[in-house]
């Protein structure tokens, strides 16, 4: 299946070229899609099916990818590699990032494990580095002059270009960076509106109420004040995985909110969760999860729909957010 180049700025729907919405990440110089495909269900497509998921992402000018070596026990990244025909001169036509840190029954960060699992990703992506790579949540055992040596040695031998941090508080961060040199340019984290802890409490400081809580060392805060880019995972969950809130009957102020956006708009739910996402101030690149090629597409709007002030908060309410 041949795949046709694609510039990092445009995507070719319709058989036109159309601007899209980039962003910097955090304080690289890397220029990347307002919206990053997530390759952890790829492992769940047969061959045919990535080939058209991968060649319709870059159609649509969507070229950063998200994965982890833990995804489909590493299979997502031999997928992806064989579905985009990787080769050197291929391989500068997308922003690929991957995490590594998680381990059966534990997690990670040694420096002997983070150089072992970026060597196992870039043999599974048959390429000789990674855009991004991001520690994937937190190790409790962590010495952050391991981390450092590590990140050091992959730097200098070009195997990782940049470097971040998955699901880390601000004291999290900041003990790594007593040793590690390098930026670290982006955060992913579990944020949408259902499960929007991090803006709530911002909401509701000095209150005496549970949105009062400051669960995670005010994390949105920090990440602005030092330019790191929050990346949303699980923009269309609620709770840990217990399902999708569009189109759900648990959710339907929601729902209606959401819909009546849309409408407004002229795009579609899908776009309007992303959008609510992407009006937020703090510059955040959502990773979405969808197989599904029509929702990939609708993904792809949410870059070029932007939310009245209005709109943003009453979906935020809509989901059950109160407002002091």
């Amino acid at each position: 299946m041949a795949l046709r180049r694609v510039s990092r700025n445009e995507s070719t729907e319709g058989g036109c070229f159309l601007r899209v919405r980039t962003m910097k990440l955090g304080t690289s110089t890397l220029e990347v899609p307002v919206v990053a495909v997530g390759c952890m269900r790829l492992d769940g497509l047969d061959k045919a099916a990535a080939g058209k998921f991968v060649e319709t992402a870059l159609e649509a000018g969507m070229n950063f990818f998200d994965h982890a070596d833990i995804y489909g026990s590493g299979r997502s990244e031999e997928i992806f590699a064989d579905a985009f025909h990787m080769t050197d001169d291929r391989r500068e036509t997308v922003l690929l990032q991957s995490k590594c840190g998680i381990r059966q029954g534990m997690f990670d960060f040694s420096k002997e494990h983070i150089l072992e699992a970026v060597d196992g990703s870039l043999q599974r992506l048959n390429t000789d580095y990674l855009d991004v790579l991001l520690l994937h949540r937190p190790d409790t055992l962590v010495e952050p002059e391991e981390v450092a040596s590590a990140f050091d040695i992959l730097e200098s031998s070009g195997k990782v270009r940049h470097f971040g941090v998955s699901n880390q508080s601000p004291r999290q961060i900041q003990l790594l960076k007593k040793a590690v040199k390098q930026p670290l340019i982006a955060n992913q984290l579990q944020l949408s509106v259902t499960n929007a802890t991090m803006i709530s409490q911002g909401f509701n400081v000095n209150m005496e109420n549970d949105s009062a809580i400051d669960r995670d060392g005010g994390v949105l805060d920090y990440c602005r004040l030092h330019d790191i880019t929050i990346q949303p995972w699980s923009p269309f969950q609620y709770g840990f995985f217990e399902g999708v809130f569009l189109g759900n009957q648990k959710f339907p102020e929601l729902n209606r909110a959401i819909n009546e956006v849309a409408e407004t708009h002229g795009v579609s739910a899908t776009t309007i969760v992303l959008a609510w996402l992407l009006r937020h101030p703090a510059h955040m690149q959502p990773v979405i999860g969808t197989m599904n090629l029509g929702r990939l597409r609708e993904c792809r709007q949410a870059g070029d729909v932007h939310l009245t002030r209005e709109e943003w908060y009453k979906v935020y309410r809509s989901a059950g957010n109160k407002l002091p």
